[in-house]
């Protein structure tokens, strides 16, 4: 059954009128104008966590397309989420070919675990030598290849977090674009990209550190720092003896309290322009070792040398700087 036609005519009027009365008012009762995001100043929106842009005065969402980059599906451990993927590993600048080529498997097994026989271990074998030969096509690929190599090696032997030889991989990378190699020992100059990586990373490592891993002395690995860092306008900021403390109390069994009081001995004396032309690791271990003596958990200066690896020499004369710009009597 349908309504005849005057009364549609007068239902649609209705709702006309409902929705011109719905139009939005300010508090004197005049129209309130339509907002136009192009209207807005960028230092008015704000993005939120949601990844919204929107004007916080008025509460207008200016943007709210979301793309999400994740998996359609949903996994709740680890085995789930290695079942349901479907790609490969991440790529990574520690590898000379980003992680994107083929890798033969060292394992001499097939797809259900079971020992493969030996005419076909030694086709394994020839098609593994082979791949790694392809994997590099020319001499800057093996360049980089053994680069890359080393820095991993001398990474691990550190301790470093992987995020510092992402950085170490990335100097190398542009220290080789720029051709800085060329004259230079490559292990020289992937020593100096993880040392700089380890500055950039706020993870120091003094230089007696990273040559006792290298292959190189100290000596080189200091003038090629130098080098690289100036060419790539590195802008290395000086150490802050502070970042030492932590990692050589430990070494020392030190309490955090001996901590605290060796932090508060290098703020109050470099305040006061002591640490200027002073290496890092010396200036730290002197205040560890005046920290300790204040705290009653004494140790000696050659205890602390050797963490620190410097000389006795060095702690005395850091020590008595130390104690008299702290205004204290030993």
């Amino acid at each position: 059954m349908t309504r005849p036609t005057r009364q549609r005519d007068h239902d649609r009027q209705r709702v006309r009128d409902e929705d011109a009365d719905e139009t939005e008012t300010d508090a004197e009762g005049g129209e309130v104008d339509e907002l136009d995001p192009g209207d807005f100043e960028p230092e008015e929106l704000t993005r939120t966590a949601d990844g919204e842009l929107i004007h916080e005065e008025s509460g207008l969402i200016v943007e709210e397309e979301q793309i999400d980059p994740g998996p359609e599906w949903r996994a709740f451990n680890h085995s789930e989420r290695q079942s349901k993927s479907r790609v490969g590993a991440p790529t990574t600048k520690t590898m000379h070919d980003k992680g994107l080529t083929t890798t033969i498997d060292w394992k001499d097994k097939d797809a259900y675990g079971r020992s493969i026989s030996s005419k076909k271990r030694s086709q394994m074998h020839r098609l593994r030598k082979w791949q790694e030969r392809i994997r590099t096509k020319d001499a800057g690929e093996r360049n980089l290849q053994f680069a890359l190599s080393e820095i991993d090696r001398m990474a691990s032997a550190l301790g470093v977090p992987r995020s510092v030889r992402e950085v170490a991989s990335v100097i190398y990378r542009r220290a080789l674009n720029e051709d800085l190699i060329r004259g230079r020992s490559i292990e020289g100059v992937s020593t100096a990209a993880l040392y700089a990586a380890c500055r950039k990373e706020g993870i120091p490592r003094s230089l007696e550190e990273i040559s006792d891993v290298s292959r190189v002395d100290r000596k080189e690995i200091g003038r090629t720092y130098r080098y690289v860092s100036q060419e790539l306008g590195l802008e290395m900021r000086p150490v802050d003896p502070k970042k030492y403390v932590p990692r050589f109390s430990s070494e020392l069994e030190l309490s955090e309290e001996v901590q605290s009081k060796a932090n508060e001995i290098i703020e109050t004396t470099a305040e006061q322009g002591l640490l200027s032309g002073k290496s890092p690791t010396g200036y730290a271990a002197a205040a560890i070792y005046a920290a300790s003596l204040l705290c009653n958990e004494k140790k000696t200066q050659r205890e602390v040398a050797d963490v620190a690896q410097v000389t006795e020499v060095t702690i005395r004369n850091r020590y008595q700087e130390q104690i008299e710009a702290m205004g204290i009597h030993s």
